[in-house]
């Protein structure tokens, strides 16, 4: 006697006793939700808000803010220091975005970073 399709409550049809189709989907979608609240909890040990930034300027900034910390000159990563107030530093993270920092004599504090539009629209650090 040859087994018969049957069709699951999802509309696929099989054989089996659950759709493995969507057990499959269901699968993929639960491992990509625990990437994400991996990804959002490291968020929590950066000194400046990077949450609404894309991932690879995330990642760059981050690059740059170990870099700071660990006593690394900001010239290596072409900061430079603003017209207007020499004590806000400048630094490119990619083409779009600036990360702006505040001299406080032998240690740099992150302040913010923002993309290219938003930082040339205000005189950042007045």
């Amino acid at each position: 006697m040859p087994r018969r399709r049957k069709t699951f409550p999802c509309g696929h049809k099989g054989y089996g006793q659950t759709c493995h189709r969507c057990q499959q989907k269901d699968k993929v979608r639960e491992e990509k939700k625990q990437q994400k609240q991996e990804w959002e909890s490291t968020f929590a040990a950066d000194p400046i808000d990077l949450s609404s930034l894309p991932i690879h300027v995330v990642v760059k900034a981050r690059e740059i803010i170990a870099g700071l910390e660990s006593q690394k000159n900001y010239r290596e990563y072409n900061g430079k220091r603003l017209r207007h107030n020499r004590w806000i530093i400048s630094i490119p993270v990619t083409r779009n975005y600036r990360m702006l920092c505040k001299d406080q004599g032998s240690l740099l504090i992150p302040q913010a970073v923002l993309s290219h539009e938003d930082y040339n629209v205000d005189k950042p650090g007045s």
